[in-house]
């Protein structure tokens, strides 16, 4: 066989900063919160169309220079249409962004498309929902793996991806960048993705416990880590480099849904070894937890 990482040798320092860094990202939640995004604490919306195509960086440098720094400016749909979001619910607010536009570039025309309030009721809404749709994802996470391995595998991949998505929520918390519904999407697609690796190892350690009869499980988690590390590292690196285009290149509007994913391939590659495998030895997986109730009812009816 070939060598063989002792992974666990340092599960108890792993542990410590495991929990240092949980803390941290909860003090954070607990103090300073979640900057939302317009999407959940309400504002209004501004579609402009220009009769030339403009330059996001140029309709910015103009809201700043007029006092509305603090929107969010994105393409919509051609590179003559512009979507400007921003806090406020003042009727003529569009007239005023246009109006200032006009200012910084009046070589280009535009119009107001269509200017529409989304009011905080509609927003409050949207979080609930999410914070719902994230808790029935990890509850539905737990009873999958309860089912097809065992309920101490199912503890295991639960307190993972607890851990991304803690931690995630907790650097956009210390860093206060703006969480909106990209953002909350990107969370969601961090739980499958670290499930995903999670479950890869946890089917080599079955697989090992038939195989390897005289490893304890120790010896297995670092046995079957390590068989796996290859297919890990693969994935969790060409993940990342996809991600990291998405941040140099995507803009402002994929930034917070380019860093979040970013942050979770991170964690949950290494919740997937040193949070989702310790869980396995605190809670003492054995052989025995792998043998199908049914196999040992139908052998013991067959005993004289």
């Amino acid at each position: 066989m070939k060598r063989v990482i002792n992974f666990m040798g340092i599960r108890r320092v792993a542990f410590v900063a495991t929990l240092v860094l949980t803390l941290l990202s909860l003090v954070s939640l607990a103090v300073r919160g979640l900057n939302f995004g317009l999407d959940f604490t309400g504002g209004t919306l501004i579609e402009l169309s220009y009769e030339r195509p403009v330059e996001l960086s140029d309709v910015r440098a103009g809201l700043e220079t007029a006092g509305y720094g603090d929107a969010l400016v994105q393409s919509f749909g051609a590179t003559t249409d512009v979507l400007v979001r921003l806090k406020g619910d003042d009727p003529q607010l569009g007239e005023k962004v246009a109006s200032a536009l006009r200012q910084s570039a009046s070589d280009n025309p535009m119009t107001v498309k269509r200017a529409e309030f989304v009011g905080p009721a509609v927003g409050e809404e949207l979080r609930d929902q999410g914070g719902l749709g994230m808790l029935l994802a990890l509850g539905g996470i737990l009873v999958y793996v309860a089912f097809r391995f065992q309920w101490k595998f199912g503890c295991g991949a639960v307190l993972s991806l607890f851990h991304d998505v803690i931690v995630t929520l907790g650097v956009f918390s210390f860093l206060q960048i703006p969480f909106d519904l990209t953002v909350l999407a990107a969370v969601l697609a961090i739980i499958g993705y670290s499930l995903n690796d999670t479950i890869v190892v946890f089917d080599r350690i079955r697989e090992n416990f038939r195989l390897l009869r005289k490893a304890d499980l120790v010896e297995n988690i670092n046995i079957s880590t390590t068989q796996t590390l290859l297919r890990t590292m693969a994935t969790s690196i060409s993940t990342l480099l996809a991600i990291l285009a998405l941040m140099l290149f995507g803009g402002e509007p994929l930034w917070g849904f380019s860093l979040a994913l970013f942050i979770g391939v991170m964690a949950g590659t290494y919740s997937s070894i040193y949070i989702a495998n310790v869980v396995l030895i605190w809670l003492k997986l054995t052989r025995d937890d792998l043998i199908p109730p049914v196999a040992q009812e139908a052998e013991t009816d067959l005993r004289p």
